[in-house]
């Protein structure tokens, strides 16, 4: 066989060899299973939601299994997490963790960056775009994006509306407003209480608190993520501001109320005229009141002014683990905030839907022309200043918490608690200034 014959017959059969690879079926990736951490804050069927996401999402990625792992409180997923990594043991593909965690996950190692995922995404700068702007702002750190959020919530004011109507009252439009609203719907049979005009839960009480901060004109963060601003007078006055309520209008229970889960059947009830809580209690409320429901952003000291603060999860990536699984979870993070879905979980749970895209979704619409104290409490998100979040976050926040419970409690005076509160977390926060 001549030299030109072999080189054609090569050439035939090279060509034949890349037919039937184009011909074969591709290799899929393998399967992966992947966990996903999450807490239950609210009063609504988290675990059936996840189980009803999970199981479209794996109709749509058969190779991927997700499993759900229920972990307790915000708290408790943290501790599950650092408790497994510090063991030696994998730390799962996902969780559910405060949007306020961010710094103290990066300075572990635990979660790692997204923006490789998102710039290879072809629609990943419209995808971020779409997200609310006040639940990012504990996304990013050193030019960095870590966290999507997820079931994001606000710092609201719920009321009854039939007992201001019948009391001739307007809703509060600032502190001494609501403070006589408080004194004049609170009840008394003789010498006993039966029914406050205000309830406010302080038994975790900064995420509460910043709102009165914020709606004085100062919150007790700065822009860096070392800087706090407990002793300014501003932040001492509010803390002033919650003691009056039950010092000087003795519109509400004095002292430290650890009444969280207990605030919400408390209004539905008519034990209380009005309550300090998450957005997240609203469907809650919505099902059990038997009175219109009245929702808005917390008055402010001056008339006309309002305040918030965003709080809740978001959903982090974690680091030191497969490839196959990270790529796998980004998958799961991509169809968890679809607006579709951020819609229905937004419906189904209570929590702000955490991107424009789903308020514009039909099930949304009908929702909220259903029950318009949704968007009632959206405003909150355009009156809310930013979560308290600074490096070494656990110790400075128990340290806030420690002094603004001893306010509120007698134990000491506000400028009392609140200067010994700042000196206190200026020693923790040195080494990151």
């Amino acid at each position: 066989m001549t030299l030109r014959k072999l080189s054609a017959l090569a050439l035939l059969v090279l060509l034949l060899t890349g037919m039937l690879a184009a011909c074969a079926p591709k290799e899929e990736t393998g399967p992966v299973t992947i966990q996903i951490y999450y807490p239950v804050a609210v009063d609504a069927p988290i675990a059936a939601l996840f189980n009803g996401y999970i199981e479209k999402f794996q109709e749509e990625n058969p190779n991927i299994t997700v499993e759900a792992v229920y972990s307790g409180g915000y708290g408790d997923v943290k501790t599950a997490i650092q408790t497994t990594v510090d063991g030696g043991g994998e730390p799962p593909a996902l969780a559910v963790m405060l949007a306020t965690d961010l710094y103290d996950l990066v300075n572990a190692g635990y979660i790692r960056s997204l923006d490789d995922y998102i710039a290879a995404d072809e629609d990943g700068e419209a995808y971020m775009q779409d997200f609310i702007a006040s639940f990012m702002e504990n996304s990013y750190y050193d030019g960095k994006t870590w966290s999507i959020p997820f079931q994001r919530s606000a710092v609201l004011m719920y009321y009854n509306a039939d007992l201001f109507a019948e009391a001739g009252l307007e809703p509060p439009d600032s502190w001494a407003a609501w403070g006589e609203a408080g004194q004049a719907l609170t009840q008394k049979d003789g010498d006993e209480v039966t029914r406050w005009g205000i309830e406010f839960p302080s038994g975790w009480p900064y995420w509460l608190f910043q709102p009165l901060a914020i709606g004085n004109g100062q919150n007790i963060i700065g822009a860096g993520d070392a800087e706090v601003y407990f002793d300014d007078p501003k932040v001492i006055e509010a803390v002033q501001f919650y003691i009056d309520l039950s010092e000087k209008y003795g519109a509400m229970p004095a002292g430290v109320q650890s009444i969280w889960g207990q605030a919400p059947t408390d209004l539905a009830s008519g034990q209380t005229a009005m309550i300090v809580h998450s957005s997240g209690s609203l469907n809650t409320l919505l099902e059990q009141a038997d009175f219109e429901v009245g929702v808005m952003p917390l008055p402010g000291k001056a008339a006309g002014t309002y305040a918030s603060v965003p709080g809740g999860g978001n959903l982090y990536l974690f680091d030191n683990i497969d490839q196959a699984k990270q790529d796998a979870a980004w998958k799961f993070i991509r169809f968890l905030s679809e607006p579709e879905r951020a819609a229905d979980f937004s419906i189904q749970s209570g929590y702000f839907a955490s991107c424009k895209g789903a308020y514009e979704t039909e099930a949304m619409k009908t929702y909220m022309a259903a029950h318009p104290q949704v968007a009632q409490a959206r405003v909150a998100l355009d009156v809310g200043g930013a979560e308290f979040s600074v490096q070494n976050l656990g110790e400075v926040r128990n340290i806030f918490h420690n002094y603004l419970q001893q306010a509120y409690n007698g134990e000491l005076s506000p400028a009392e608690a609140m200067a010994a509160a700042q000196a206190e977390a200026e020693t923790a926060l040195e080494a990151f200034k």
